[in-house]
């Protein structure tokens, strides 16, 4: 493998780094009597030339899929997950709305949200802890969202968290479309990945392992996120630095349906300002992008004498669509118009001063502006 999982870039021609003979897990120990079947593996950590993102070329480990945390066992976390989770709840107005934790193992942490004045599910792979958490009165349901199109249970669903699971996934992108496309609009998620900027600062070189295909830094988690339709409301380091903690909001579409107003509006005003000249005694003055557009958008098309541009390149050609005929600012002199409206951008104030000095002063100027159109 030589591109990277989530952007498809390349990546930079050598390695970071080639560790050989390597634990080939982080789980699942050998005992006694598989220490001969036992062997070590070599882990090539590569960068993308894209993204930045660090990651592993290795295979993932056979139960990427599973959550497996250590971190039950300590009181010093279970405490701190209590504070955040109730911080988060609170911040993002969650009381009473249905959240999902993806990969929850035996539900260590999904017991704690769900003590937190929400309707917490669960998404796990692992059957045994699947089984231990509706045993313990967790709703779990058995599942790996492995596509844009998985449907989950219970869906949509107002807020998720998946905390310290996306560095282990081949395909992060469709595990995060996946998430994605059961949210609410305006849903909040709270993601958690091992902090490789910590890692970085103190030159642990010793933290990798095959289980973790991923390094995010908060750039490459924060470009990750936002490729997959997030964005970025909070990102901090927690837990002795050692966690990157994001929290994210579902992208929405834009709404600039208004446009069509402030296009209909403008088409009224230069309709108002072409009518008061003579047929056909109206020039534009700009061949830009802006002006081509808008001679559309206003159906000025044959209301219009010519359009004026001082670029040779531009002269003598035709509008598109609308085909005006595009000419230079000598044709004001030779065919002269009773009205010019200037469409120049940043550059229209210096065009109404050269119609002022070079051409018939009673030639009528307006300026099309952001506001509308102002007539000078």
């Amino acid at each position: 493998m030589n591109k990277c999982r989530v952007c498809n870039s390349n990546f930079f021609g050598r390695q970071l780094l080639h560790y050989k003979n390597m634990p080939k897990a982080a789980q699942f120990l050998p005992d006694a009597d598989s220490l001969a079947s036992d062997k070590g593996v070599d882990l090539e950590v590569w960068q993308c030339s894209g993204c930045g993102l660090v990651q592993l070329s290795n295979e993932p480990v056979p139960y990427y899929k599973d959550v497996i945390r250590a971190s039950a066992f300590s009181e010093e976390m279970k405490e701190f997950r209590i504070k955040q989770f109730k911080s988060f709840v609170q911040k993002y107005s969650l009381h009473g709305k249905k959240i999902i934790e993806i990969g929850c193992g035996c539900g260590e942490y999904l017991s704690i949200m769900q003590q937190c004045d929400v309707i917490a599910y669960g998404l796990e792979d692992y059957e045994e802890s699947v089984k231990q958490c509706i045993k313990n009165g967790l709703n779990v349901s058995k599942g790996f969202v492995d596509s844009s199109s998985y449907v989950l249970e219970h869906s949509p669903f107002d807020a998720f968290f998946i905390m310290s699971f996306l560095e282990h996934l081949p395909d992060p992108s469709s595990t995060l479309r996946g998430i994605y496309n059961n949210l609410k609009d305006n849903a909040i998620g709270l993601v958690e990945v091992p902090n490789f900027d910590m890692i970085l600062r103190n030159n642990l070189f010793y933290e990798f392992i095959g289980d973790h295909l991923f390094y995010f830094t908060k750039e490459t988690l924060t470009s990750t996120l936002n490729q997959n339709g997030f964005e970025i409301v909070e990102c901090n380091e927690v837990w002795y630095d050692y966690i990157i903690s994001a929290v994210v909001k579902k992208r929405e579409k834009l709404d600039i349906s208004h446009f069509y107003k402030l296009q209909e509006k403008l088409k009224d005003e230069i309709d108002e300002y072409v009518n008061r000249f003579d047929h056909r005694k109206i020039a534009i003055w700009g061949a830009g992008h802006q002006a081509l557009a808008i001679i559309s958008m206003t159906n000025l098309a044959g209301k219009i004498k010519y359009v004026v541009d001082s670029a040779p390149f531009k002269q003598n050609k035709y509008t598109p669509a609308t085909h005006i005929p595009i000419v230079s600012p000598e044709q004001l002199v030779t065919e002269p118009v009773d009205a010019i409206i200037v469409m120049a951008g940043s550059y229209s104030d210096e065009v109404a001063r050269i119609i002022r000095q070079k051409f018939d002063k009673k030639i009528n100027i307006s300026i099309l502006r952001n506001f509308g159109l102002e007539v000078v």
